[in-house]
């Protein structure tokens, strides 16, 4: 659907964009239509999340660790979901056991948050003042590389997409995903192995497979830059010709640069009737402080809107308020824990929650939204050992609805972020039916992130493996792309 003066008639200014002494080789401003609206997300809304069962404080066991199914307490019934390691059934979250020294109660893997102080972005439009890696050599596209008319139905990917790339978050969080850049890489060679693949009668998908599940998102830029300036046609209208329906939207995801798609999916989450809350609250509620940033720019200069003035509209109260706190991008990413601190803001939420009638909402939001993932793992700890119940039971009993869900996110994250993500995944797929957005946006944006662990998680979790619930909830090169994403 469209709107009553969008979208604007060309781009908002971009700082440092294009470098001094190149404005000639790139196309000016304006020159991009916007499409006339978006897609519908397949699959609806995000689904439900559960009522309780996340873990306690302690975390997950390490991979390998974990007792064989029976094994523990409030194992899973036949066709019932399982509760969480350590977790006594009808107890919810309460005091872990071994009581306030966390005696025996099993850790989560080693986790990664995030890196030293959050980069501001310099002069130049690009973080760090650095060219995005987009370029090989370091040189800008040709301007019949970066003209792409894109999809028709999906925005159009303007030249100042360029520089969000999939490095910021492999950077400051470790790489542990799925998907490797190709070693030998060959822009022109992969290109043309998508054009014969799409030539003639029929389409030779699982050629396509081969290629896109094989490379770097990075790499995937290159290569659509590369089919046009070979082909002069665009690779992305080509596959859409071809393809449709959720194999359609995954391929689609793989070729947008993973800041844009985070905030494409942010805008079609407040598009028309009716607000899609989960995706908000997986989106801002789990990203760093440099990719929100990155994210909050993208969605300015790619649909010339503000992504605070969008929440405010959509959301309202206390939910809205943690929002617009996490779209500022300003947590602290200090990793060293502060055990002090730590303390007493254990003291500050309980005062704040379970010690009065009623509920200071503010105390939650302000500790939540501004301390690192690492201090707020502490917190939870020390919370355990001074009230003997769990922070995250604490929020379920002071909190509802869609505030409650993204203060228990960032806790999750906080505690174990792959077994947030393997949890959404499990229930994207639970019960009849399967919301492929949530499926096909997890998969695509922690591909290159910490899928690997994420399927560690899942399968400690439901005792299944990620590729067996995927294989069994969906089916064609839709199944077989996903597979061979996820490493199966």
């Amino acid at each position: 659907m469209s709107y009553p003066g969008y979208p604007p008639t060309g781009y908002p200014p971009f700082p440092g964009y294009p470098p001094t002494g190149q404005e000639s080789s790139f196309p000016p401003p304006g020159q991009y239509p916007y499409p006339s609206g978006f897609p519908p997300m397949g699959g609806g809304a995000y689904p439900p999340a559960p009522s309780s069962g996340y873990p306690g404080a302690g975390g997950y066991p390490a991979p390998g660790g974990y007792p064989a199914p029976g094994g523990y307490p409030g194992a899973p019934q036949p066709g019932g979901a399982p509760s969480y390691p350590g977790v006594l059934p009808g107890q919810g979250f309460g005091a872990p056991p071994g009581g306030a020294g966390f005696s025996g109660y099993p850790q989560p893997p080693t986790q990664s948050y995030g890196g030293g102080p959050a980069q501001v972005p310099l002069p130049g439009g690009f973080p760090g003042g650095a060219m995005p890696s987009q370029y090989p050599g370091g040189q800008p596209p040709y301007p019949s590389q970066i003209n792409t008319e894109s999809f028709p139905s999906y925005p159009v990917f303007s030249p100042v997409s360029w520089d969000y790339s999939s490095e910021p978050a492999a950077m400051t969080q470790g790489t542990h995903g799925t998907i490797r850049p190709a070693a030998n890489f060959d822009a022109m060679r992969d290109a043309e192995v998508l054009r014969k693949a799409m030539k003639g009668f029929g389409t030779d998908e699982q050629a396509i497979i081969d290629v896109v599940a094989n490379r770097s998102n990075d790499q995937r830029q290159k290569i659509k830059a590369a089919f046009k300036t070979m082909y002069g046609k665009d690779l992305i209208k080509d596959l859409k010709s071809e393809l449709s329906g959720n194999m359609e939207e995954l391929i689609l995801a793989l070729f947008m640069p993973p800041t844009y798609y985070d905030a494409w999916s942010l805008r079609n989450a407040m598009k028309g009737a009716g607000t899609q809350e989960r995706v908000l609250i997986e989106i801002l509620c789990s990203r760093t402080n440099q990719e929100i940033r990155e994210i909050v720019r993208c969605y300015q200069s790619e649909f010339g809107r503000d992504l605070e003035k969008d929440i405010r509209s959509d959301t309202s109260g206390h939910f809205e308020r943690l929002l617009v706190s996490m779209c500022q991008g300003n947590r602290d990413e200090n990793q060293n824990v502060n055990h002090q601190l730590a303390q007493e803001d254990a003291q500050r939420l309980y005062q704040a929650g379970e010690g009065r009638l009623g509920t200071d909402e503010s105390c939650f939001n302000m500790v939540l939204a501004t301390r690192s993932f690492p201090q707020l793992k502490a917190t939870m700890e020390a919370y355990s050992r001074m009230a003997n119940r769990d922070l995250l039971s604490s929020v379920s009993r002071e909190f509802s609805g869609n505030v409650e869900s993204g203060l228990k996110t960032i806790l999750q994250c906080a505690l174990n972020r792959p077994a947030f993500f393997a949890e959404r995944l499990y229930y994207s797929m639970k019960g009849a039916g399967t919301d492929d957005s949530t499926l096909v946006r997890i998969v695509v944006t922690r591909s290159e992130i910490d899928l690997v662990q994420i399927k560690q998680m899942f399968s400690q979790m439901y005792q299944k493996t990620l590729g067996t619930v995927i294989a069994s909830d969906t089916s064609g090169d839709y199944r077989k792309l996903l597979l061979a994403i996820v490493g199966q």
